[in-house]
């Protein structure tokens, strides 16, 4: 599915309806941005409960925080 949209002079765009129906995307939901390559990749923000346990078993070591940069 290919469609066009159209930035407006606000930085707005308007998600063409086909595709907010078939994502079943809804008015207020909040989205993600990210950066890639000369584009972005748009994604609905995960809920914080969607996101528990997601790094179970994850290995500590070599882990970085703020105190230790640059």
């Amino acid at each position: 599915m290919s469609t066009i949209a159209t930035l407006s002079s606000k930085f707005k765009i308007t998600i063409p309806k086909a595709i907010r129906e078939k994502q079943r995307w809804m008015a207020g939901q909040e989205f993600v941005f990210i950066p890639k390559g000369k584009g972005a990749l748009m994604m609905p923000a995960p809920e914080l409960e969607h996101l528990s346990g997601i790094a179970k078993g994850a290995s500590k070591d070599g882990y970085r925080d703020l105190e230790d940069r640059y």
